[in-house]
This record gives structure tokens, sequence and C-alpha cells, in this order.
């Protein structure tokens, strides 16, 4: 058995986060011993499994800020994660057979030269191909982009970020991808990595999306529950996330015909006061469901979260809301909206989503989900033929996905039951917790199995770490 420390800068709540948590999970079920590492996690906006016993989770809290004014995320992101490996690194830490990073590559080379130890390297998506949280293939068109936003200070202070990203990814001795559209962009965009990511797909704990009794019972569960048919959007609130258009798409359907003027929207998802981008998009989306498009709604946050939410005035004249904006949903919310009888779909609503797990959430609950025809959903979703059909792909326009909610919304019993066997079916096999760990396993122990690190750079890297160590310390 393998003793594994995994490292993830921000251990909040997001698809990255439950990868995490589930790929842990799965590791400890096959026998290995799990420690997590983090920059930050606050019990009060995190997975349940990270603060009730279930995974041993280290937070090191680092004297670095996440950005200055809302600016230089990335140049803070990799000094604190600096910072945690000094700490891992440091007399008397525990010691592990091998490492697993996502996200965040600065690590690597500390932890192979200096800690001899083998690294596996989880590729979510490259942060170089992010130009302002947008995700943009053409590097000439998200070079311009970042000079209209930033102007030739962004451009100059993007490139050693970009730089850096590249060859400490290329020192990680296993790599691994989301999903084959994340492996070809990778490729495409690390030159000097000839390795080609071996792909491992996030998996989900099928024991957690079963309903129970106990589940129905839960106050928070009740606060939601609701007999009008419902469509569901589950995702951070992010502008790049594009929830807008599930919103519009809802209105359109609902003005239309009159008969799906009982429909109900709930978009749930993680909200994080600190981050002004979510602030923003959470603000817009009030504006456009109440001012544009003149519906009800209502915002709830669980009674098991003490922490105070910055949120605008609540509807309050609204008892049964066409529009529920569910913040920081839990465990239980989550399968209950997924497993409803009263759930007719799911709307998936970011394009270019390098893996997107969401979709598989709503396929192993058997909910019909519309996702967008690009990134992570086109592997997970089969859209044609028919007949072998587990969801709906389409182009992210407002008149297109209301098309297809009219679709959705129509579904007979039998179409809609076959449907959900097919999807539980896919889920199953290819996205299972078991699945994803298993291949995690593979790649660890053919890490570990490379034996111990030499690095011939090995001096200057203890200078380096010397000289950060002694810099975090005089933060304090």
């Amino acid at each position: 058995m393998v003793k594994i420390a995994f490292i993830h800068p921000d251990l909040g709540i997001g698809g990255a986060e439950r990868l995490v948590v589930d790929a842990a999970l799965g590791l400890q079920n096959l026998g290995h011993t799990v420690d997590i590492y983090t920059s930050h996690h606050d019990p009060d906006h995190c997975f349940e499994e990270t603060k009730d016993g279930r995974l041993k989770v280290h937070n090191i809290v680092p004297p670095f800020p996440r950005a200055i004014n809302g600016k230089f995320h990335i140049l803070f992101a990799h000094l604190r994660q600096l910072h945690l490996t000094t700490y891992l690194l440091s007399l008397g830490a525990l010691q592990y057979d091998v490492f697993f990073v996502d996200q965040l590559s600065t690590c690597i080379p500390l932890l192979r030269a200096i800690g001899h130890t083998r690294v596996v390297f989880y590729c979510h998506f490259p942060d170089k191909l992010l130009a302002n949280g947008e995700f943009i293939e053409d590097p000439t068109v998200r070079a311009q982009r970042n000079m209209l936003k930033g102007g030739l200070l962004k451009a100059i202070y993007r490139y050693p970020m970009d730089w850096l990203e590249e060859i400490t990814t290329r020192q990680a001795d296993v790599i691994l991808a989301n999903s084959n559209f994340t492996g070809r962009v990778f490729k495409d965009n690390f030159p000097s990595i000839r390795r080609t990511p071996k792909v491992v797909y996030p998996g989900i704990n099928i024991a957690a999306y079963e309903a129970t009794e106990e589940l129905a019972n839960d106050p928070d569960v009740v606060e939601i529950s609701s007999d009008r048919p419902t469509l569901i959007s589950l995702n951070r609130f992010e502008k790049k996330k594009n929830i807008a258009l599930a919103v519009e798409a809802f209105a359109r359907i609902r003005a239309e015909e009159p008969k799906f003027s009982n429909l109900r929207l709930v978009l749930g998802g993680g909200y994080d006061p600190r981050l002004e981008d979510n602030m923003l998009t959470l603000y817009s989306l009030i504006d456009l469901v109440s001012k544009r498009h003149s519906l009800s709604y209502n915002i709830i946050t669980p009674s098991s979260s003490p922490k105070a939410v910055k949120i605008p005035p609540l509807n309050t004249t609204s008892v049964n809301p066409a529009v529920l904006f569910l913040l920081n949903f839990t465990t239980a919310q989550r399968t209950a909206l997924l497993t409803s009888p009263s759930s007719i779909g799911l709307l998936y609503t970011p394009s270019n989503e390098h893996f997107g797990i969401v979709p598989v959430e709503g396929m192993i609950c058997g909910v019909p989900v519309l996702a967008c025809d690009s990134g992570g959903p086109v592997e997970s979703i089969v859209n044609e033929p028919v007949e072998e059909r587990t969801g709906w792909l389409r182009t992210p326009e407002p008149t297109i996905w209301a098309e297809a909610l009219h679709e959705i919304v129509k579904l007979g019993e039998e179409e809609r039951s076959k449907m959900r066997e097919r999807a539980k079916k896919r889920a199953k096999e290819l996205f299972g917790m078991e699945a994803m760990a298993r291949g995690i396993d593979e790649a660890l122990k053919e890490a570990v199995n490379m034996g111990k690190v030499r690095s011939r750079f090995r001096l200057w890297l203890v200078v380096l770490f010397v000289i950060l160590s002694l810099f975090s310390r005089s933060l304090r």
C-alpha cells in the first residue's frame, strides 16, 4: 500500500475539488493512506467529507493574500503553493511515497529534487489558455484579449507565468488529464512536453446519490422541495459558467407556452463572498431574472452553514418562486434535487469545459442533461443516434436551448425511462469512483516504481528552498 499526499491550492466547492475528494476517498477504499494539503480550507465552504473526519486535511495558512485589488491571482497562487511546499519539505514533516498534485504545478521540481519523491500531476486545464477566466485556444486571440483587458503590462506579466507552468509541469513523473479534450489541448500548447497525458476521467461516488428516508427529512432538503416540474443548473456562480444561458432558455419556454408557466428553475452552486466574480455574477443573474424577465425569485443558503453570506435582499413576496438561487448547496440538497421525481432536466451551461462532472451526476441519477456541444461533455454525453441518447448537446444559444428544453419537457414516461437506464449504465461503467480510483492508483504505483529521484539541480533548488523558507517566516 502507498502513502500519498494530495496537494490542492483551495479546497472549496467546485468540480476540481469534488474530484480531489472522490479520488482521495477511492484510494483510501483501496487501502492506501491519504492526506490532503491545501492553502485554504473553510469549514463553512467545503465538501462535507473534508470536515467530518472521512478525509484528513492539513490547512497550511499562507502569509500571502489571494490577490491585491483583484490583481496578480496567478502570482500569489505560485507563492502560496511554494509556502505550502516549504512546509511539506521542512524538518520533521511527514514522509510520503508519492505526491498527487493538481491545478498548479509550481511545487513539482522542489518535491522531486529536495524531497526525492515522485510526483503525479493531474491536469484539469492549462492556466496559460485562460484569458481573464475565459478559455481561448488561439494564442494570438488570447494575447489580444489580455492586451485589451490589461495592456502591455498584463502581457509581460503573463509570459513568465506561462513559461513557469510549462517547465514545472514537464518535471512531473506521470501526467494525467481529465478528458481527451484536455489531453489534446495540453499537447498542442505545451510543445516541450513530448509525453501524451493518460486520460483518467473524474469519477463520482455513486452511493452518495441515492435517495434515503433520512434525506427526505433533512430541513435543508425540505426547504427546497417542490412538486412543481423543476429544471436544475449546478455551477459555481462565475461569469465563465454562462448561467445566464439557462435563465434565458427557461424564460423563453415559459413565455411561449402557457402550459409551461408552472416550471421552476433552481440555480445551485458554490458562492464565495470573497470573490468579486461570484458577487457580480449573482447580482447580474438576479437582474436578468427579476428585471428583464419579470420572474419571481428567492435566495437560499443552507441552515447548516453558520457563516454569513453577503447576498442581495430576498424577494420575500414570492412564496413559490419561478427561480430559486441555492448558494453553497449541501450534499443532501444536491442529491435530493437530482433524484427528485419532479426534476425533469439538468442544464449544464459552460462552453469548452475541460470535463464537467455535473452532467455525469445527472446521468447517474437519470435526469436528462442538456449541455454545450464542446469540451468534456462531448465525451460523457451521447447525443446521437437518438436511440442511444443519454442527453442533449447543443450550441449555447438561448433559442436553440429553448427548443431542446421543449423536447426534454415533453418527453413521454416510457422514453424518459429508457434514457434514464442508458444514462445510468454509461455513467456507472465509465465514470464511477472505482474506475477513477483504479486509474489514479495505476499512475501512482507507476511513479513509485520509478524509485527515488536523483536530480542534477539539487544544490540550487536547496538554496531556493532555504530562501523561500526564510522569506515565508519573515512574513508571519
